[in-house]
Parts: structure tokens; C-alpha cells; sequence
């Protein structure tokens, strides 16, 4: 009997494989032919599975996001089986930093998505992320929590707090990737931060 085709582990291994050389070329400069070549396929089978490179690019997105989302899961593991808000927090700002060549590659490809979602007629029509709030409303619920629990300053606004957290790692991951500074100088800013939001004041 003819083996079986996992068509979803298929896909999968073709958007690994636009990761892989959109990492180093950048997302703009990758076609189907390209991705076929890293994947060790056809192109005919790339189009098969895709049709357009609007959409290789697009479930090339949600892949990212994927891999974001074990990331998170596997700093929040690395914390023990109950990590607090605090920890919590942390691992899901530090998990977008570029610190290693899986998070660089993150941050190179989802920045180069969104600008291309601006200026792409066909990735513009589609929505660049399904829940674009979906990190904010996260980190805003942890923020409630803490200060309900009494860990957490009762006087921050969770959700200003949550979005100017998201945008300093986001421009920090930034600032990794030009050079600007270390992942160790980033990580310690973000860590500074959190400690001014995780710091009770004490009682008057």
C-alpha cells in the first residue's frame, strides 16, 4: 500500500523551511521556488499545498506564532509548576527577545511581516494577526491578578502597564538586532521594569 501523506506535517515542513531561509535572506527577498529548494521539494508540491506565496506567507505567520506560543510554554515550565504572575510576565516579554537564533529569526520574520501586511495588497487584505490583543489582554490579566493577590503596586494601570511593556521589548528585541545593545543589557532593563510594577509599596 502506497504510504500515507501527513498533509498537515507537510505543511508544516514547508513553512520550516521558509523560515529557515526568509532568516536569511529576508521575508521580502523569499519565493515559492526558494522555499521548495530549502524544503527539499518540489515546487509544484509547494503550490499544490499553498497555490500563492500570499498564502505560504500567511500560514508561515501563524507557524511563527506557534512556535512563539511554545516558547512562552516552555519558560513558563522552566519556572516550576507554579509560577506566579511575576514569572509569568517575564517569560512572556523575555520570549520575544532575540537572544538565541530561534528568537532572532522571530523577530526578524514578524517585523518583516508586519511591514509587509502594510504595503502587500494581498497580506494587507488578510488580518496580519487574528487576535492582535491577545499578548496585551494576557498581560493585563496577569497584571489585575498580582495586584489583586497583593503582589503587584495596588496604584499601576494594568492595562498602560501591560502595553508599555509589550512595546519596550519589542523595541528591545529591535535594538538586539542592529547592535544597539546586548541581550543582557535588554533583558536587565525589562527585568528593571518589572520590579517597579512588582514592588509593593510599603504601608503609610
Amino acid at each position: 500500500m502506497p504510504k500515507r501523506v501527513d498533509h498537515e506535517e507537510r505543511r508544516g515542513q514547508i513553512a520550516e523551511a521558509l523560515v529557515r531561509v526568509a532568516g536569511r535572506r529576508g521575508l521580502h527577498a523569499v519565493g515559492m521556488r526558494d522555499v521548495a529548494a530549502e524544503a527539499g521539494v518540489s515546487l509544484r508540491l509547494v503550490q499544490y499545498y499553498f497555490e500563492t506565496k500570499e498564502k505560504l506567507l500567511l500560514y508561515g505567520l501563524q507557524h511563527l506564532t506557534d512556535r512563539f506560543t511554545a516558547r512562552v510554554g516552555a519558560r513558563l515550565a522552566a519556572a516550576g509548576p507554579a509560577p506566579g504572575p511575576r514569572a509569568t510576565a517575564e517569560a512572556l516579554l523575555l520570549a520575544s527577545l532575540p537572544t538565541d537564533e530561534e528568537s532572532r529569526t522571530f523577530h526578524l520574520l514578524y517585523s518583516s511581516y508586519a511591514i509587509l501586511s502594510v504595503t502587500d495588497e494581498a497580506l494587507a487584505a488578510q488580518p496580519f494577526i487574528d487576535n492582535p490583543d491577545a499578548a496585551e489582554d494576557a498581560l493585563t490579566a496577569l497584571l489585575e491578578g498580582a495586584k489583586e493577590a497583593g503582589v503587584a503596586d495596588p496604584g499601576v494601570d494594568a492595562r498602560v502597564e501591560a502595553i508599555s511593556l509589550l512595546a519596550m521589548a519589542a523595541t528591545m528585541g529591535t535594538s538586539i538586532l542592529v547592535g544597539q545593545r546586548d541581550p543582557e543589557s535588554a533583558i536587565a532593563v525589562l527585568r528593571h521594569h518589572l520590579d517597579r510594577v512588582f514592588t509593593v509599596p510599603p504601608q503609610a
